[in-house]
């Protein structure tokens, strides 16, 4: 933790509303991120995300120490559970009803000004396969993708924020690639100019 975010979460500690909104500055593109991979719903990963800085702003006071993302993490990693614990309890929107426009808005496909308008639209169309694949995991396997290859953290960070040791976050990437990569090679969702093998 740099001494600028150390700084912020102490101040915000003492009840300092500004330091705490400049922690959520610094990390709603990252929370946002991985609530939205991991429930696959733009709306509902706002409200989760939401939910997420008002529970670390309420339980500012019980961090301990060490790294503030990955404290942050955990908490959106658990909201994110718990909503799709919920989701199974019961189910409010069928498969079918999603929208052409779902990923509109989502800050997350931002498009390359020099890129092509059939790469944009390639690269969208491998977004929402990989997505969708995304969503076809165990919530287990697909926590840790999302962390690991989507955000880019290391395995003992993952472990922090999982609350597991760390040969369990190895296991579960290497079977949640491992079944991601039977989803999309399976042709369903993958776009045809991505499959291998296809002649």
């Amino acid at each position: 933790m740099s001494n600028e975010e150390q700084r912020l979460v102490e101040a915000g500690q003492r009840g300092d509303v500004e330091a705490f909104n400049q922690l959520v500055r610094l990390y709603e593109g990252r929370v946002y991120n991985l609530c939205y991979r991991m429930l696959g719903d733009a709306d509902a990963a706002a409200d989760v995300a939401q939910d997420t800085f008002i529970s670390a702003y309420r339980n500012l006071g019980k961090f301990r120490g060490g790294l503030f993302r990955s404290w942050l993490l955990r908490i959106a990693s658990n909201a994110c559970l718990d909503a799709l614990r919920a989701r199974k309890r019961r189910p409010t929107v069928s498969l079918g009803a999603k929208r052409d426009d779902d990923d509109e808005g989502t800050g997350l496909d931002v498009p390359d000004l020099g890129e092509a308008l059939d790469e944009t639209a390639m690269r969208r169309e491998l977004g929402a396969a990989i997505q969708q694949g995304l969503a076809q995991l165990p919530e287990d396997q697909r926590i840790v993708i999302v962390l690991s290859d989507v955000q880019g953290m290391a395995y003992e960070e993952i472990a922090q924020i999982t609350n597991t040791n760390l040969g369990t976050v190895k296991s579960r990437l290497s079977r949640g690639r491992a079944r991601l990569r039977d989803i999309l090679r399976a042709g369903e969702l993958l776009p045809a100019r991505y499959r291998h093998g296809d002649a």
